[in-house]
């Protein structure tokens, strides 16, 4: 009984799903050779975040392997030096107040010949010279990243931020440890400095060109990168030409100095009949393709070119394989033999006809 559930099940889900269908395209495509490669960066893409203070770590916002932006937190610092900036800023900024509020006496006094200019001059002096302190720890606090327009009472805090974007390589100091001014805190390497290194055979060095794609795979997810160099000495372990290739797109989970398999493409130089990769399928250990049958494209008004009802087939797939070879491929098509060109064939959910062919050989037509 469960065998014929199973069968009816198959039936139902395959009439149920429309299976998409495309034609044979010719298309152009270089030859391809698989790689080995590594994930890298160069020694300009990592870089330390330093403390411009010394204090005492209280917290970290951010963690290894964690993305940054440009501008985010990543360290809480409490510094005596920070207090005592923001305890002598906000001590400043009243003695000005206070200055300025001397100097509009003198001068309302000045005006109505109550006291003399040498009174005047002194009181704006000594308004210059607090301006000239204030102006001085302005600068300073804002270089650290303190906002004086909002700072309203002494704090110890500091917070370091991000230079820019990239992730948390390593964090050098522990929390809770007591820093000098200049410390390294933490480590992040750059976003998008990451390079691939590949090792191509001897063979294809007159081939390999600046600018050919390679092709990796990581996270189900193709990622391309363009040859930047060919660095002109061979590997010394695997006597083979090194060619870096770099990685434009945003990628999350990429790992330094990770090996992976890579596909080099070469520049298009021939046409074959091409088929999209989703299309393939792997059947009775050979590649295939499902392609509709000539007669169900025959097909009037319920009856095939025979006459028969087409109730009496209803239990059978619409669609047969074709076995083809595989010629060559790109990130994209397959160059295959046993097409025709412009020939019809199922171009993607082909597990939906296998399973209706697998059902056909265990139960036939339900006899």
């Amino acid at each position: 009984m469960s065998k014929l559930l199973l069968l009816i099940t198959l039936t139902l889900t395959l009439f149920a799903v429309e299976i998409p269908t495309k034609h044979a395209t010719q298309r152009a495509f270089g030859k391809s050779v698989e790689l080995n490669a590594q994930i890298v960066q160069l020694s300009n893409a990592s870089q330390s975040i330093m403390s411009l203070v010394g204090g005492h770590i209280e917290e970290y916002y951010v963690s290894v392997g964690q993305s940054v932006k440009k501008g985010q937190k990543i360290v809480l610092i409490e510094s005596i030096m920070i207090s005592n900036m923001t305890a002598n800023f906000i001590s400043q900024k009243k003695q000005l107040e206070a200055q300025e509020k001397n100097y509009q006496a003198s001068k309302s006094l000045y005006d109505k010949g109550m006291t003399s200019m040498q009174e005047l001059n002194t009181q704006s002096i000594k308004k210059d010279e607090v301006l000239a302190k204030l102006t001085s720890l302005k600068s300073q606090l804002n270089t650290l990243g303190i906002n004086t327009e909002t700072l309203k009472e002494a704090s110890s805090n500091f917070i370091l931020y991000a230079h820019s974007e990239g992730v948390v390589s390593e964090i050098l100091q522990a929390l809770h440890s007591s820093i000098k001014e200049d410390t390294h805190i933490i480590s992040v390497v750059k976003s998008q400095a990451f390079y691939l290194k590949s090792f191509l055979p001897l063979e294809y060095a007159n081939k390999v060109k600046i600018g050919q794609k390679i092709v990796i795979n990581t996270n189900a997810k193709s990622i391309v990168s363009n040859v930047t160099q060919i660095l002109p000495n061979v590997d010394e372990n695997t006597q083979r030409i090194v060619l870096l290739s770099s990685i434009d797109e945003i990628t999350d989970n990429l790992y330094v100095n990770a090996y992976t398999s890579a596909t080099l493409y070469f520049n298009k130089t021939k046409k074959y009949v091409a088929v999209e990769k989703s299309a393939l399928s792997f059947f009775n250990n050979e590649w295939v393709v499902f392609v509709p049958k000539k007669e169900e494209q025959h097909k009037e008004e319920g009856h095939d070119e025979h006459g028969h009802d087409e109730h009496e087939e209803e239990n059978e797939s619409a669609y047969e394989l074709r076995v083809i070879n595989i010629v060559t491929q790109d990130e994209e098509f397959v160059a295959v033999e046993g097409l025709e060109l412009d020939e019809q064939y199922v171009s993607d959910k082909s597990y939906y006809v296998k399973s209706q062919l697998l059902k056909s050989s265990l139960g036939g037509h339900g006899h």
